[in-house]
């Protein structure tokens, strides 16, 4: 349900009177959204408070919950040979909203899970609102230590306000670090010319949705690839402010700044021309291909794969016209820039997720980006994790944390213990590294020896097995978490 935020003192006090003491979440993204959601499950009432409606940031371009501000991928979701799929599995057995809410929604990606955006955030939100346990409230928190609150997850995310950065930042005694992250345009698809582009998955891949033919692919000569690169390296970029440089985040860097750093780069990046065959002229190899991928259910927009970009709008369209099967494109939206924020969390929290800072006065939790993990399934598996920690702290319990070998369990090492020695605490994606090692196997369940080149998949397959044992020890003793269904 929805209310003002003048309806909440009298529930806080009916709930004070009743039941447990409310968990208040500032942050209706992916990690607020989850939170909100787990504690919700557990039977602890929870205020939401998300400040789209009476002020807008500078990458949302709707008040819904969950928005999924980049691309619409939550990447791979083959749980037994990658990382970040294991982490969707997991989830699913924790009863995650936001993985129950992207499976229903889901759109071919290949081997991806990727989602209709805006039905995501509509089944999301919907949820969210219609919870008997969840209140939300459209409004900027801007101060954390004088609310009346003793039990606080913070998910504002990385765009979070500059009035609550300012108190977080007092609270902690530590800098923020900042990077800049870049949206990818998306295409009509009905703007594409299909008389150049084909539709194929790289080596024909089916997805969860069982598509092989999920992507939609524009091929390049060099001729064209290289006018492209100089393109791309001489257009207007936007400018920054007070800048001298630009900590981007690997994962999400702008094409632009992928060129500058060799002319084939993109070439071994976003735009390798591996895996696929062009049915148009099936005899020559491309030597360069530029993927976009289904952005909405109808299968009307498509968005530029790893395409995020700083080039400035009017160049924009005037650049990616210049790949083939796009020469008419017309763009739902263009590309963009925005600004990044998370915190310094191996010094600022303890392993429960609160700032140690202010603990035991007060519980204030961070989850999502803001701590230190990169992607949209990572943070919203720190949401679904503090939502967890937080329900048992009402409740007047402690959850342990979920083993290391989990991939739960790995992003919790990462943002409260990190690898300072040698440089900052740097964002991060899940993958295998941060799990303890396994050796890899040498032969198989029937005895049969393992080719050489074949054991690294094998690891990885032991890891996410021993992962999903180890998951279900520790959810079994905590059965009072209500299923998603």
């Amino acid at each position: 349900m929805t209310l003002t935020a003048g309806c909440i003192l009298v529930c806080v006090h009916i709930w004070r009177d009743g039941f447990v003491t409310p968990v208040h979440v500032i942050g209706g993204g992916l990690a607020g959204s989850e939170a909100a959601w787990q504690l919700a499950q557990a039977g602890v009432p929870v205020v939401l408070h998300e400040m789209r409606g009476v002020r807008k940031t500078d990458a949302h371009q709707t008040d819904g919950l969950a928005e999924l501000v980049c691309s619409n991928s939550f990447r791979s979701d083959d749980w037994q040979f990658n990382a970040v799929g294991l982490l969707h599995e997991e989830m699913r057995r924790a009863n995650s909203l936001i993985l129950k809410c992207a499976d229903k929604h889901q759109v071919p990606a290949g081997g991806a899970l990727a989602v209709d955006r805006e039905g995501f955030s509509r089944a999301v939100t919907k949820a969210l609102e219609e919870h008997p346990l969840v209140t939300i409230v459209r409004e900027e928190v801007t101060s954390l230590m004088d609310k009346p609150w003793s039990n606080i997850v913070c998910a504002t995310g990385p765009l979070t306000s500059e009035a609550l950065s300012k108190v977080v930042l007092e609270l902690g005694g530590e800098g923020h670090l900042s990077f800049f992250d870049a949206i990818a345009p998306i295409v009509h698809a009905d703007s594409i010319d299909m008389s150049k582009a084909w539709k194929q998955s790289r080596y024909d891949k089916e997805g969860p949705g069982g598509d092989a033919a999920a992507y939609i692919n524009c091929p390049m000569d060099k001729d064209q690839y290289e006018a492209f690169i100089d393109a791309l390296l001489s257009g207007p970029k936007a400018e920054f402010k007070d800048w001298e440089h630009v900590p981007y985040f690997d994962g999400c860097l702008p094409i632009e700044v992928m060129a500058e750093r060799g002319r084939e780069t993109l070439r071994y990046g976003p735009m390798k021309p591996v895996g696929l065959t062009n049915p148009h002229n099936p005899t020559v190899k491309a030597h360069a291909i530029i993927q976009l991928r289904q952005d909405n259910a109808l299968g009307t927009l498509y968005n530029m794969v790893g395409f995020q970009t700083k080039l400035k709008h009017g160049a924009q369209a005037d650049v990616f016209r210049m790949i083939p099967g796009l020469e008419n494109a017309q763009f739902a939206r263009l590309g963009g820039l925005h600004r990044n924020t998370f915190i310094q969390s191996p010094k600022l929290l303890d392993r429960q997720l609160r700032m140690k800072a202010v603990y035991p006065e007060k519980s204030i939790r961070f989850a999502g980006q803001v701590t230190g993990v990169e992607g949209y399934v990572e943070s919203a598996a720190i949401g679904l994790l503090a939502g967890r920690f937080a329900a048992a702290e009402a409740r007047g319990t402690t959850l342990p944390e979920p083993p290391e070998t989990t991939a739960l369990g790995a992003l919790i090492n990462h943002i409260t213990v990190g690898h300072l020695e040698g440089g900052a605490f740097q964002p991060m994606n899940i993958n295998y590294g941060l799990l303890p090692p396994m050796e890899a196997p040498k032969k198989d369940d029937d005895g049969v020896k393992i080719p050489l080149k074949e054991r690294g998949r094998a690891k990885k397959r032991l890891m996410s097995l021993r992962a999903l044992n180890d998951l279900n020890s520790w959810l079994e003793p905590h059965k009072t978490m209500v299923s998603a269904e």
